[in-house]
């Protein structure tokens, strides 16, 4: 008698459920997907305002320092007035 156990349907039990799962895993695969929502986006704008700005304060801040900033100060008391003139 002879016994030859190769071809035995039941050798490996598990290989089916291995390649299920491997089936299932590759239609499972799926790019990544990245999506900016609009808040974002105008807060990315804020940065570049800000980057604009602190361009701005830093050029006034050289000149002060090499004394080449003039003040109008008709121009800054007519702001004051209008101001104070709309808050009360």
């Amino acid at each position: 008698m002879k016994i030859d156990g190769s071809n035995s349907v039941h050798l490996n039990p598990y290989q089916k459920q291995y390649q299920k799962q491997q089936s299932v895993n590759q239609s499972k695969k799926s790019e990544d997907k990245l999506e900016i929502s609009n808040q974002a986006k105008e807060m990315l704008k804020g940065n570049e305002v800000k980057e604009a700005r602190q361009k701005q304060i830093q050029q006034i801040k050289h000149d002060v320092q090499t004394g080449n900033y003039k003040v109008n100060y008709q121009e800054t008391a007519q702001k004051m007035i209008d101001f104070w003139s709309n808050k009360g």
